[in-house]
């Protein structure tokens, strides 16, 4: 039990006073001044050691015994099965005809405020292809023009903007065994750059000797476009794309854009946009061949391939 720590009085000391005056040794007027409170104090724990004994000296609640504001449980129920259906809050109130902040402080208490809340997230469960070109994983990165050193650098976002410079876009390719990676800087993200990166990325494995099986994107439009499709018969691809909002689906794709941002795009102050796209070969080779992977024991994806030392001197240029 927590005493307040200004209190007068113990429950020990409180009964002591009460049990003075019941007894007749005080008056209610000389237990206060002997106790240091006031008459009407000490008349209040004499009611309460005549109704309740002992156990009557104890604090009791502040909390009211009737709350007109408390949402009604019903209520609260309801909101909770609506949110469960993944309604939004203001959606909710309409429907149950309480207040958004009533909906609100509901939502909070059952600790579902957010819709991620609504169910657990799904465990991640890590897959590897056991063959190099059973699946690639293919995304896309807009990162925007320069023609002068960035704010990342300068740290001055006025001086380092180049104002209409637009966008270039990073097509991206990983395979799903191997984690040898394929990269192209294109004008743009619409069908017509998707699908001649498809090709050209489906020509770069097989230069390694990689015959590739299946591709894999999320539901960008260019990827669900008929001309997409039609070019992945063409090629004898299986398309497979993510479920819609789980981009961990793709993740392996996902995490080598991270990697490329962090070692390429934005790992040296480049003059110009120019001279980043130039150096995006010359960071792929490394990844590709030198660059020791996390998921690879340490070794470099080309490793994956158990290619011969002639094929190793042929293709490492």
């Amino acid at each position: 039990m927590n005493i307040h720590k200004n209190a007068r009085l113990t429950p020990l000391r409180r009964e002591e006073m009460a049990l003075s005056v019941i007894e007749g040794a005080f008056s209610k007027a000389h237990a206060a001044r002997v106790y240091g409170v006031s008459a009407k104090i000490v008349a209040r724990w004499v009611e309460r050691y005549k109704t309740k004994g002992r156990a009557g000296m104890v604090d009791r609640s502040s909390r009211p015994t009737v709350m007109p504001s408390l949402t009604e449980q019903a209520v609260a129920e309801r909101i909770v099965a609506l949110r469960r259906q993944r309604l939004t809050g203001k959606h909710i109130a309409h429907e149950v005809g309480v207040s958004p902040a009533t909906v609100s402080r509901v939502l909070k208490r059952a600790g579902l405020s957010r819709l991620r809340d609504i169910e657990p997230a799904e465990p991640v469960r890590r897959y590897e292809r056991e063959n190099p070109g059973e699946m690639i994983h293919i995304d896309i990165k807009k990162l925007g023009r320069f023609s002068q050193v960035g704010h990342r650098i300068t740290g001055d976002p006025q001086k380092g903007k180049s104002r209409g410079a637009g966008w270039e876009f990073v097509h991206v390719c990983i395979d799903d065994a191997s984690r040898i990676a394929f990269s192209q800087i294109l004008p743009d993200e619409k069908k017509e750059s998707a699908i001649a990166f498809l090709k050209a990325a489906v020509a770069y494995y097989a230069s390694l000797g990689v015959t590739i099986a299946r591709v894999m994107t999320d539901n960008g439009s260019c990827y669900r476009s008929k001309a997409f499709a039609k070019a992945c018969r063409d090629l004898g691809l299986k398309h497979v794309t993510t479920r819609p909002y789980t981009p961990k689906t793709n993740g392996k794709a996902e995490r080598f854009i991270q990697t490329a941002l962090r070692e390429w795009a934005y790992a040296i102050a480049y003059p110009t946009s120019d001279h980043r796209a130039a150096e995006l070969p010359v960071w792929l080779h490394r990844y590709n061949w030198h660059r020791p992977h996390g998921s690879l024991k340490s070794k470099p994806p080309i490793s994956r391939l158990a290619l011969t030392e002639d094929n190793l001197l042929r293709l490492h240029t």
